[in-house]
């Protein structure tokens, strides 16, 4: 078993609950003098110590795992892989910095996002961006919106908790949703149904009406009322999680409370108690859990990457959709795996392979460039707007979580989860992947001279220079 080493967060624990070493060592059994070799990484935290933190504290044993570095340290390498004159700070001493510095590491990447708007706005201002500038110097309104569930890593427990209590209040049962839904929405709030061709959902607050396409399955028309319904009955808690991170006047405000009452919605319609059973239960086969509660595919997915409750944590997922061309339309993460922020993902990532086998699920081990592994399924959606002729959206859904967890998955069956040999080599974007002699590479990597040789040719499309000492 390995020695965790975890004296920054100990520290700052004790220090947020304002606690001298004294009384914290009183309450751990320990000397001060030992905890004070625990807080300067001297000495690891032992089990016994682990346990009496978890119990004294509330806090889940994961808090001290340097497993939960891996997100900040992927923001962190993406952020500086660039620097300044081509300098590289080394990858031993970035992880050094998000071990025992967390707090430092996210002011400078709030730094680093900051400089990035600027840089964009300067570039708009000058009119200078033209069609060839950098996908990550700006980022939209529903970009925000995603690093605002990112760094919640996808769990919202205030809402979570009050979309549940509100289920067990209206009588929320598993084949009655939308029935119980629309008697709430009547009698608490004064609103009726009604078919609407032409959008999947319409809400008219001056007569009441809520429109909903009849081509909505099931699921989805419960989907939309739930939504409506979290506007219509829990607004103010939505505005004030959006306004954590986003002024009143500002683009992504509007649509962080749209997400917000989405993820209502879904806590809504899929409670975490019952979910979280079914899902352990049926070993998270997703098409099943589908079918159990009358929702889509991509609805069990997401509501799968938001398990993440104290005390009932569920397997910690990340959760993508992507389109033919790459293009990401949602990403959340409740692990440590990095969505690039660059501009593009990886060609040799399954989520690509389920489009070659529509409906489909396909299953893949892959590994990071860091040595973490992953286990991924991925399968297609398609959706009809309807009409001969009319194109459809087709979309590949992707749910992964960590190898450590990969046996609790049905999808894990016939693989041998220890062979580090039998996962693909995957990275998070060609720009800043770190796989040099990979022959996909798309793009040089950032900040690396390329070896440029008119007299020879290399399977790998962009050779570099090797590092200086």
């Amino acid at each position: 078993m390995s020695k965790t080493y975890a004296g920054a967060r100990l520290r700052r624990l004790r220090e947020e609950r304002r606690l001298t070493q004294a009384e914290l060592a009183r309450r751990l059994a320990v000397s001060p003098s030992y905890l004070n070799q625990m807080e300067h990484d001297a000495r690891p935290l032992t089990v016994p110590v682990l346990l009496r933190l978890t119990e004294t504290f509330g806090v889940d044993p994961g808090f001290f795992s340097g497993r939960d570095t891996a997100r900040l340290l992927a923001d962190l390498r993406e952020a500086l892989a660039d620097g300044p004159d081509g300098a590289r700070v080394p990858a031993a001493e970035l992880a050094e910095l998000a071990e025992r510095l967390p707090s430092v590491a996210r002011v400078l990447l709030e730094y680093d996002r900051r400089n990035r708007a600027l840089t964009e706005r300067l570039a708009e201002l000058a009119g200078d961006r033209g069609p060839d500038a950098g996908p990550g110097t700006g980022r939209t309104p529903h970009e925000e919106v995603r690093e605002f569930f990112y760094r919640r890593q996808n769990y919202l427990h205030d809402l979570d908790t009050a979309a549940e209590q509100l289920a067990g209040g209206i009588g929320l049962r598993r084949g009655e949703v939308r029935q119980a839904l629309a008697a709430r929405l009547a009698e608490r709030h004064g609103v009726r149904l009604a078919p609407d061709a032409g959008q999947l959902h319409r809400y008219d607050p001056a007569t009441r009406v809520l429109h909903l396409s009849p081509r909505l399955r099931p699921g989805q028309q419960a989907f939309r009322m739930a939504t409506q319904l979290a506007l219509l009955e829990f607004g103010g808690e939505l505005s004030r999680h959006a306004a954590e991170d986003f002024a009143e006047d500002s683009p992504a405000r509007s649509p962080a409370r749209i997400g917000l009452a989405n993820y209502f919605a879904a806590a809504l319609v899929l409670p975490y108690g019952v979910f979280h059973a079914a899902a352990e239960e049926m070993r998270y086969d997703i098409e099943r859990l589908g079918d159990h509660f009358g929702v889509g595919y991509e609805t069990v997915c997401h509501r799968l990457s938001t398990l993440q409750r104290p005390g009932a944590r569920g397997v910690p997922f990340s959760f993508v959709r992507v389109d033919r061309a790459g293009n990401l339309s949602k990403r959340q993460s409740a692990t440590g795996f990095h969505f690039s922020r660059g501009g593009g993902t990886c060609p040799l990532w399954n989520v690509y392979e389920a489009f070659a086998s529509p409906g489909r699920v396909q299953v893949q081990m892959a590994a990071m460039p860091d040595g973490q592994r992953y286990l991924w399924t991925a399968r297609t959606v398609t959706r009809y707007r309807g009409g001969w002729g009319e194109p459809g959206k087709t979309f590949a859904i992707g749910l992964g979580c960590e190898i450590r967890h990969a046996s609790r998955l049905v999808y894990s069956a016939g693989l041998d989860l220890d062979d580090a040999a039998a996962a693909t080599p995957i990275g998070m974007g060609c720009k800043v992947c770190e796989r040099l002699d990979c022959p996909q590479r798309a793009v040089p990597p950032l900040g690396r001279r390329l070896a440029v040789d008119e007299n020879r040719t290399t399977f790998v499309p962009y050779p570099v220079e090797p590092a200086g000492p």
